[in-house]
């Protein structure tokens, strides 16, 4: 195994990490802020990171011929349910996908029992009891003009004409959104001010196609669902069961063992968040009560059992599959704001309006 292939997804996690612990960066927080205290920041930066990672993915995939950009199918009852179940269950976690992964390197406790959870929850839904029910959500295929894996400009029609014409629209859009918050004043603040942050994840998203296309032989971009499985696996089994990307082994002290190229840009996340968090000064150990524990954990299990089912999290559908225009994504991203949405009503704001009454 070549060293650029450890180091390439190390280098791309450690920077991805840093970035989001320096831009207090979280999708749970992005979506849960709009309803719970009407702030729209950090869903901005979102917006500002889904822009470039659209442009820039396909600016390398349709004229640079350096990605071979995949789409996901269109699976409408596992990607919507599954979505949906994977928004609630990041805001019993206090975390999304990749915010549990770069809190556990500021030292957060719960974080690190939400991974585990997450974990459970995925080989429960792949491998374990739950796999009959999933595999009975993905046998429902909707098929788009013919197409089994529908890109949202084929709705319109097809062509490069067509489809850089629905990014001109969604940038265009997304670009209206950004102006309200003053995206260029560029506020001093303790971190990333909330532009400068998108900017920088939405680079770091195309940085992670490119590298892993280039080193690890598929543009698989950033994810935390599928690296959490092959990673745990790799730990427990020595091999990663990976079934879509290509494994590389490696060898010491005579033995073997199956990676993959997620599985070293994972590793990474948690050591430059924990880089940036000592720069900071903002590490240290936390942990909570055994409830609360408790709470994350189940959360983590809700996330694991949503994100294999709609086939990504946060990040492996919101960003890196929405790049690729999928309809299916587009569409599991959408039902993890509305499952995000409906767990903030309850958890939050429906508390708050019966102690009002009393």
């Amino acid at each position: 195994m070549s060293l650029s292939f450890v180091l390439s997804g190390l280098l791309v996690g450690l920077l991805f990490g840093w970035i989001l612990q320096r831009g207090r960066f979280c999708m749970n927080t992005a979506f849960r802020d709009t309803i719970f205290i009407k702030d729209l920041t950090l869903l901005r930066a979102y917006i500002i990171a889904l822009m470039i990672s659209i442009v820039g993915a396909n600016l390398l995939n349709d004229y640079f011929h350096v990605l071979h950009l995949a789409r996901q199918p269109f699976l409408p009852v596992a990607q919507i349910i599954g979505g949906y179940v994977f928004g609630m269950g990041i805001v019993i976690s206090g975390g999304c996908g990749s915010g549990i992964w770069y809190r556990a390197g500021e030292g957060q406790i719960a974080s690190l029992v939400a991974i585990v959870g997450f974990f459970a929850g995925i080989v429960t839904t792949v491998d374990g009891m739950l796999k009959p029910l999933n595999r009975a959500m993905m046998s429902i295929r909707i098929p788009i003009h013919g197409i089994n894996d529908p890109g949202l400009w084929q709705i319109f029609g097809d062509g490069m004409a067509i489809k850089w014409g629905t990014i001109a629209v969604l940038v265009i859009a997304g670009f209206i959104f950004i102006q309200k918050d003053k995206p260029f004043s560029l506020g001093k603040q303790k971190g990333y001010y909330w532009s400068v942050t998108g900017v920088l994840v939405g680079l770091a998203s195309v940085l992670a196609f490119w590298a892993s296309e280039h080193y690890g032989g598929f543009a698989r971009g950033i994810s935390f669902t599928t690296p959490t499985r092959e990673l745990f696996y790799t730990i427990f089994q020595g091999t990663s069961h990976s079934r879509f990307f290509p494994n590389k082994e490696i060898t010491y002290f005579g033995m073997t063992v199956s990676t993959t190229w997620g599985i070293f840009f994972l590793l990474g996340v948690p050591f430059g968040a924990y880089i940036s968090a000592r720069g900071l000064k903002e590490f240290s150990w936390k942990t909570p009560p055994a409830k609360e524990l408790l709470m994350v954990f189940g959360g983590g299990l809700m996330m694991g059992f949503g994100a294999s089912t709609a086939l990504g999290c946060n990040m492996g559908q919101g960003i890196t599959g929405f790049s690729t225009l999928s309809i299916g994504s587009i569409a599991a991203t959408i039902a993890i704001l509305l499952g995000n949405w409906t767990m903030v009503y309850y958890k939050f704001i429906r508390p708050m309006g019966d102690m009002d009454l009393d």
